[in-house]
């Protein structure tokens, strides 16, 4: 067995730098966001634990920032303390027999970690590719795309347990996982995520390929594998596409990415829907439907809305910043977007984007 410990998975200073402001906006993929009261960089578990214990302590509100990829954040701000996980780190040991046994630290970047698991050769997380964010906030979401999440291969999450006052480390089995939810999720708050551990294979050759549009890219048949680098180019070439790969010039990656959850349908529901309408199988008998395809057909077209906040160009499922908008103005948008979508199929569109301080407008 061979065993490598990495303090820091890129030396590239960007992938760690954090700006100076406390205006959440320079925090955000959506770039929106008002002041935050307090405002500090945890650079160690201790450091994290030992403030967000400090304050609720104190009865103030405490908002853990990882990445800030999935947050819509008030014009008003936070009114109490923004602590940015900034941990770095990667634990492995690995064997011929037994694969990769891998400890990453919360703050890491995740995508940084995917190109490094790929040069590994650990395969199982290459689908996931070019999602933005941190290790620590995969578990929280479930994180997924492409036929894969990230429960397929996480054995463990170490947590800090806030109403216990103690660090409580979850196997695969008690995290609750299911799509885009987790137990850390059903109790928001709760858990502080300090670590993440994975259970990979070994190999040059990725998982078998379980999404109709990344197969045609890759030109191989659905469930059969292709080599985990070609898979991953392939992912980050189809997200680009879609402007969910983060981009400074790009307007359209200038989103929280998917804003909506596909909805999860009673059979008749389903039934319910127009003939063409997706429709998967999902657990207990249920129904998945694509919310995307529920945005286009109740009216909505790529760019839809106005010169400050829209549908992106390439996606209707991302609500983009084309620059100035507010938060009010992409609430406002995703409040048409969930009106027009229950006035034409009667159903609620979730939001899968946290909303601090914030909420949509449902009803005219």
């Amino acid at each position: 067995m061979t065993e490598c410990r990495i303090d820091r998975l890129s030396a590239d200073p960007t992938t760690t730098a954090v700006p100076d402001s406390t205006l959440l906006a320079d925090h955000t993929t959506l770039r929106v966001g008002g002041p935050a009261g307090r405002f500090v960089v945890a650079t160690t578990e201790t450091e994290l634990v030992e403030t967000v214990t400090d304050c609720d302590s104190r009865g103030e509100p405490v908002l853990v920032l990882g990445g800030g990829s999935n947050l819509l954040v008030s014009d008003d701000g936070f009114p109490g303390t923004v602590v940015r996980v900034a941990m770095t780190g990667l634990q492995a040991d690995v064997s011929a027999c037994g694969g990769a046994s891998v400890k990453v630290a919360a703050g890491e970047n995740w995508d940084t970690f995917v190109a490094y698991a790929v040069e590994q050769e650990w395969t199982g997380i290459e689908m996931l590719s070019g999602i933005p964010g941190l290790v620590g906030a995969t578990p929280i979401q479930n994180v997924g795309a492409y036929g894969s999440d990230v429960s397929h291969t996480i054995d463990s999450v170490r947590t800090w347990d806030r109403l216990e006052r103690r660090q409580r480390t979850f196997a695969l089995a008690d995290c609750g996982f299911g799509y885009r939810t987790s137990r850390f999720k059903r109790e928001p708050g709760r858990y502080l995520v300090l670590e993440v551990g994975f259970q990979f294979q070994l190999g040059a050759l990725g998982s078998p390929v379980a999404y109709p549009e990344l197969a045609r890219h890759l030109g191989v048949e659905l469930g059969t594998r292709a080599p985990a680098r070609a898979i991953r180019e392939a992912v980050l070439s189809i997200r680009a596409g879609k402007g969910m790969v983060l981009s400074p010039t790009d307007p359209d990656t200038w989103s929280a990415g998917s804003f909506f959850t596909n909805p999860i349908l009673s059979a008749d529901e389903a039934a319910a829907l127009p003939a063409d309408a997706p429709r998967f199988p999902a657990e207990g008998g249920l129904v998945k439907t694509s919310a995307a395809w529920l945005i286009q057909h109740a009216g909505f077209q790529k760019g839809f809305g106005t010169e400050r906040a829209s549908l992106s160009t390439k996606h209707v499922l991302a609500l983009t910043n084309r620059g100035g908008a507010s938060a009010a103005d992409l609430a406002e948008l995703a409040g048409q977007v969930q009106r027009g979508v229950a006035d034409r199929f009667g159903i609620q569109l979730v939001p899968e984007v946290n909303l601090i301080g914030l909420t949509t407008s449902t009803s005219a």
